[in-house]
Parts: C-alpha cells; sequence; structure tokens
C-alpha cells in the first residue's frame, strides 16, 4: 500500500510539472522558459522538480510523450469504431484527430533535437514508446481501408506521413510579422488549415501510394 501511495505521489507531482510546462509554453518560448519559472507554477520548490526531472528539456520531452498518447488514444477509437473506410473517409478522421493535436504539431517543428540531447536515455525511451504507439496507431487504422493496403504500401504511406507532420506547424501557425516579412519579399501567402493540409496530403498520398 505504501509503494502504490509513492508512485500515485509521483505521477501526480509530474502531471503538475508537466501541465505547468505546458500553461506557460502557450505564452512563452521553448527559449524563454526555465526550470524556475515552471517551478513557479507548481505547488513546490524548484529543488523538489528534479526529483522527477533532471532538465527543462526532460518535462518538455513529457509533455511530448502525453500528446502523442493522446493522440494515440483518438486513433485507437478510430479503429474499432469503424469497420470499412473509403480513402476520403480516412482522410477526413486521420485530418480530424490531428487538427486537435496543435501542441503535438508545434512540439514537433520546434527544439525536438534539443529536447532529445538533453534528456536521459531512460526519459527518452519512454518518449519513443509513445512515439512507437502513435505509428502503430495510424499502421492499424490503415487496415480499416478498403480495399486493405498491402504492408509494403502501408509503410509507404507511414514513412512519408509522419515527416510530413514535422511541418504542419510552421504552415498554419503563420504571425503577424512572418506574413508581413512574406508580403515585402513578394512571396504570396494563402493560409491553410491544419484539417485542409492534412486532409489533402491523405488524400494524395493514399491515391499515389495505396
Amino acid at each position: 500500500m505504501a509503494r502504490y501511495a509513492s508512485e500515485n505521489l509521483k505521477k501526480t507531482r509530474k502531471d503538475e510539472i508537466v501541465d505547468a510546462c505546458e500553461k506557460l509554453y502557450k505564452t512563452m518560448s521553448f527559449k524563454e522558459i526555465t526550470m524556475k519559472e515552471i517551478s513557479d507554477e507548481t505547488s513546490f520548490t524548484r529543488t523538489s522538480i528534479y526529483n522527477y526531472f533532471h532538465t527543462k528539456e526532460e518535462i518538455f520531452l513529457s509533455l511530448f510523450a502525453r500528446e502523442y498518447d493522446e493522440w494515440v488514444e483518438d486513433l485507437q477509437n478510430l479503429y474499432t469504431s469503424r469497420l470499412s473506410l473509403s480513402v476520403t473517409e480516412f482522410a477526413e478522421k486521420i485530418s480530424e484527430t490531428i487538427e486537435k493535436r496543435g501542441l503535438l504539431l508545434k512540439l514537433l517543428s520546434m527544439n525536438m533535437f534539443d529536447m532529445e540531447e538533453n534528456s536521459r536515455e531512460e526519459n527518452l525511451s519512454e518518449f519513443k514508446k509513445s512515439y512507437g504507439n502513435s505509428i502503430k496507431a495510424v499502421y492499424k487504422c490503415l487496415d480499416r481501408l478498403s480495399p486493405r493496403p498491402t504492408e509494403r504500401k502501408k509503410e509507404s504511406f507511414i514513412y512519408s506521413f509522419f515527416p510530413f507532420m514535422y511541418g504542419l506547424y510552421p504552415y498554419t501557425s503563420v504571425t503577424e510579422k512572418q506574413k508581413s516579412a512574406m508580403e515585402k519579399a513578394n512571396v504570396g501567402f494563402i493560409y491553410h488549415s491544419v484539417y485542409d493540409l492534412t486532409f489533402r496530403t491523405v488524400k494524395t498520398l493514399l491515391s499515389e501510394e495505396i
């Protein structure tokens, strides 16, 4: 019982730290956020944080993993709720799950190397499990396509779709400063939502590859 209580407290504390990091990330950049800033948003001291995370990057990596886990849950719901999907239906449903994951897309496009490089291997391994589960979940959802694609074709989709996700945030979250700079550089700007770009890309990949 004591061990269970200890593990439960550890999880509660870690969740509070990650929640604090998420709150700060809504208004501050990755570089601006410090361990002190995070500790100020929690109910305990900065020293206590080091009992759970050694670096700021480890906290962000846990936030990253949580986003992947929540996406996997949506993908699993998609898999269990539909026995068959057309290409258009599949593209619609996948786009809906991605549209909800703005924070995941932001983390994918920013400072990922720093997060991984400055985290202990055990933390990085836990993150990779969440990342790997998302690949497996999308892979399973492809089995709902009618006609069902071959293994080679599913792999082809995976290795195109996941790299595509890395660039979604910069294309769909353009600041006024960036818009102004593009106008001055005579670069045409047309706004595209996360849903629109994902839907179009998924349909293209499925039409060409599956």
